[in-house]
């Protein structure tokens, strides 16, 4: 996988883990709200998991955000990524 696709998976991953612990809320519980498997988001959060656009769908939904609030700010997160 290319430097500038991983870049983009672990912002959004710090995308969902900010969201996500600003809610005050498990992995687990998103994992409920959003109808996907615990692990799965913590493969999202680390960045491993690629997720398809209905996942990110049902992770915005869980987050209780659009999609669109959920991805904004995404390149500016993956230009301060390392």
């Amino acid at each position: 996988m290319s430097r500038s696709k991983q870049k983009i998976l672990r912002a959004l991953g710090h995308l969902v883990r900010q969201h996500r612990t600003a809610l005050g809320i498990s992995q687990e519980e998103l994992g409920l709200r959003a109808n996907l498997d615990r692990t799965y988001i913590s493969g999202v959060e680390r960045g491993v998991r690629n997720p398809s656009i209905t996942a990110i769908a049902s992770l915005a939904s869980g987050l209780g955000l659009t999609v669109s609030n959920l991805l904004d700010n995404l390149e500016i997160e993956a230009e301060n990524i390392e």
